[in-house]
């Protein structure tokens, strides 16, 4: 008779133990779904006043554009909707932006659990370094690279041609160059994450300088126009940021290994 009861115990342990899983499962999902739903949020509270300002936002986001622009010339709208969406697409994107830090801290709400205390104490200042690192890459952007690239680009405009750029056409290339190098200021963070991580060592990434250098001219030359001074400007500050987060990782690298020695010891 015990021997019939075993096998069945042991069916009904597996059947609780799926059931726990699937609760487990659906309690994440559930989590999920409520964060996304923050952080939707925070993006529309974000967006109501940048649509009010919108027209205001696209003159600040054109200077860089219409300083360099020769006299008599001025920056057009070719389609009939265009004055409306592009200012209204410029809104979403600025809202996006501004609201950044409070979505990327419901994904932290949602991944912190997960994490032992001594990777969340890594975790934290990494998080606030991207986010303020973005914002510098999107700032450098807008006060040195556009201005520089602007006036190279009109400087070429052959004789008897007027420069009048449309706005949708200028929105979508700022938003690209934002994004590009916003994105590439993150490198520092990158490289601290794969060292921490042991994805690679710290030591294969010195050796392999003249490697990421040219990877920065070969990643610059895509994500910039066809420019000799654009691609500079994105190579040059992304190979230095490289340097820079080999010196954050050896930093964080022996405050972790003090901090694994203490451990143990305690």
């Amino acid at each position: 008779m015990s021997e019939d009861q075993e096998p069945q115990g042991g069916e009904d342990k597996k059947g609780e133990d799926e059931k726990l899983e699937e609760g487990t499962l659906i309690s994440h999902l559930l989590e999920l779904r409520e964060r996304l739903i923050r952080a939707m949020v925070g993006v529309a509270i974000a967006f109501i006043p940048c649509i009010f300002y919108a027209n205001d936002i696209f003159t600040f986001i054109s200077k860089p554009l219409r300083a360099k622009l020769p006299q008599g010339s001025s920056v057009v709208a070719t389609g009939i909707w265009s004055p409306f969406t592009t200012p209204f697409k410029l809104s979403l994107y600025v809202a996006l932006c501004i609201a950044m830090p409070y979505v990327l801290y419901q994904a932290w709400a949602f991944v912190a659990p997960g994490l032992y205390r001594h990777e969340k104490r890594f975790a934290i200042p990494l998080l606030g370094s991207s986010i303020l690192l973005f914002y510098v890459g999107i700032a450098f952007a807008y006060f040195i690279v556009l201005p520089v690239m602007f006036q190279f680009f009109i400087g070429q405009t052959p004789e008897g041609v007027n420069n009048m750029p449309d706005i949708n056409s200028y929105l979508d290339f700022v938003v690209t160059m934002f994004f590009s190098f916003g994105v590439a200021f993150e490198v520092p963070v990158a490289v601290v994450l794969l060292v921490l991580m042991e994805v690679i060592s710290l030591e294969k990434l010195q050796k392999n300088r003249g490697y990421v250098l040219l990877g920065t001219l070969i990643v610059s030359a895509f994500l910039t126009p066809p420019d000799p001074i654009s691609q500079a400007s994105l190579a040059l500050p992304m190979y230095l940021l490289y340097e820079g987060g080999l010196i954050m990782a050896r930093v964080l690298l022996r405050m972790k290994r003090d901090t694994e020695q203490k451990t143990a010891k305690a």
